[in-house]
């Protein structure tokens, strides 16, 4: 069996990173662009907040 906590510390590596940085901004951004349509617009504020703390969790910059 695989290392599995070698893999969450590579993933947590390269999200600090420059370029996995611009790695998750881009699927936040993507999955907030998707949920603000299924919501059909009507939960645009929430979810650009969600989004926001998602990266200050996520990303380093």
């Amino acid at each position: 069996m695989a290392d599995l906590g070698g893999i969450g510390d590579k993933a947590k590596d390269f999200a600090g990173s420059e370029k996995g940085e611009k790695a998750t901004d881009a699927g936040l951004d993507k999955a907030s662009d998707a949920a603000d349509s299924a919501s059909g617009g009507k939960a645009s504020d929430k979810i650009d907040s969600a989004e926001q703390a998602a990266d200050k969790k996520i990303g380093d910059q």
